[in-house]
């Protein structure tokens, strides 16, 4: 088994993380143990993270005891995830606009402990803005701007010299337009705000989505 990343590791070219509840299969098929530990199997075609990881990148920034804002949490499949690489000392909160995916979500919430759902528009960082100070941000979010959406919570939350990861839906921006004009473009606003740190194509999964992970200028 060979670490990849603080709380990830692969094992057998599958990517998996310490379970933080025992027992507990919501959004994944395969749970095993490995020296009285149990492990859970994070799949690369549900997770654009996962999939920018199983891409070969080199800077995941995500580690034990983080403050995490989530923007388009969802279901919260990939949060899980994040919770178990945060663990009992970190928290997650997740910002979502669907009352549906919040319902699933507050279930998933209540097993995890360090997951907080928030109702709410990731446009309108005041709608939730008793948030404390994060040391990071993850966007998610199909809308065509991304980049200023990203900018404005930052603003709001994120710590200086703290990090962000955002997946770039370029079909969501323009349909029109080449993808890689797209990703320049919204590398270029975010670069007004964020050192850029590592992209990367995660076709391989995500048809036309570019893994960013960003460092807020101090």
């Amino acid at each position: 088994m060979n670490k990849l990343f603080p709380g990830i590791w692969k094992k057998d070219e599958k990517i998996i993380t310490q379970n933080l509840v025992p027992g507990d299969k919501t959004y994944t098929k395969n749970i095993f143990n490995f020296r009285g530990r149990e492990y859970r199997e994070w799949n690369p075609f549900k997770s654009k993270a996962c999939a920018a990881i199983a891409c070969g990148l080199r800077e995941f920034p995500l580690k034990s005891g983080l403050k995490v804002l989530y923007l388009g949490i969802s279901f919260g499949q990939t949060a899980t995830f994040f919770s178990d690489i945060i663990g009992k000392d970190g928290i997650i909160y997740g910002v979502e606009l669907s009352e549906r995916c919040l319902t699933d979500l507050n279930s998933v919430a209540e097993k995890r402990g360090n997951i907080v759902p928030i109702l709410g528009d990731a446009r309108k960082p005041d709608e939730y803005g008793w948030i404390e100070p994060v040391d990071l941000i993850y966007e998610d979010v199909a809308s065509d701007d991304q980049a200023e959406i990203m900018i404005r919570n930052s603003s709001h939350f994120l710590k200086p010299g703290g990090f962000a990861m955002i997946a770039i839906k370029a079909r969501s921006i323009d349909v029109v337009k080449e993808p890689r004009i797209v990703f320049k473009e919204q590398l270029e606003i975010l670069k007004k705000h964020f050192e850029v740190v590592e992209t990367r194509d995660i076709e391989k999964f995500e048809k036309d989505h570019l893994f960013v992970v960003l460092k807020r200028k101090t």
